[in-house]
């Protein structure tokens, strides 16, 4: 599963030199010239980390970090910037960047603190169960790398069948975690998510135990 990256860089012969060398260190990179086309891409991709740079045309990238958190969007992001006053830097984590790095910068430091911060960032949210994985960050679960195509209530039911591999999921308990208090449940409506599940996991097992719940074999 290769690594998302949107670059935010409006010099085009700068921003084709930074692409080349992330893709030749297998990351996967979208480029926008300006702060509009983050957001557009945004909508439609998951990412891994942005690395933005801060004077571009139509919206900032500091502008533009600042509405991604305050829209709920956590994804770990670097500044690449000219600035060197303190007070710029200090702006820039406010508005919620991890990290920052000056121009001209060593490509080797930027690779480096790439790897830093994925790392820590995706040490706590991708649990794995063999070749099944959640990657909570992004709200998906993958099998064999390839992500699962899951309707909400087939990704609720197969997460909490994760979280309690090995052991027996009651049907109350699934009743609970996929329905609220307003909507109606029904065994029958939990075999049709079962069925779907299993189709999309040839090589796992999952034991029905009738009447009583579901276990996910590891």
């Amino acid at each position: 599963m290769s690594i998302k990256i949107l670059l935010l860089e409006d010099d085009l012969l700068f921003a084709e030199t930074l692409t080349d060398l992330l893709e030749e260190n297998e990351y996967e990179v979208a480029h926008a010239p300006n702060g509009q086309k983050v957001l557009d891409l945004t909508y439609e991709t998951k990412f891994d980390i942005y690395l933005l740079d801060i004077n571009v045309p139509l919206i900032s990238g500091m502008t533009l970090l600042k509405e991604l958190r305050d829209a709920g969007d956590n994804t770990p992001a670097i500044f690449l910037t000219s600035h060197k006053d303190k007070e710029m830097l200090k702006k820039g984590f406010l508005s919620g960047a991890d990290d920052y790095v000056t121009k001209p910068f060593d490509t080797d430091e930027l690779l480096l603190r790439l790897h830093s911060i994925l790392r820590r960032t995706k040490k706590d949210v991708i649990e794995c169960i063999g070749m099944l994985c959640h990657d909570a960050m992004h709200k998906r679960i993958l099998y064999d790398s390839q992500e699962l195509e899951l309707s909400k209530k087939e990704y609720q039911l197969l997460l909490l069948l994760m979280r309690h591999a090995d052991n027996l999921v009651p049907r109350e308990l699934i009743m609970e975690e996929l329905w609220t208090l307003g909507e109606s449940g029904s065994d029958g409506a939990i075999r049709v998510y079962i069925n779907r599940i299993k189709q999309l996991l040839p090589q796992m097992k999952i034991e029905n135990i009738r009447g009583i719940g579901y276990k996910l074999v590891s």
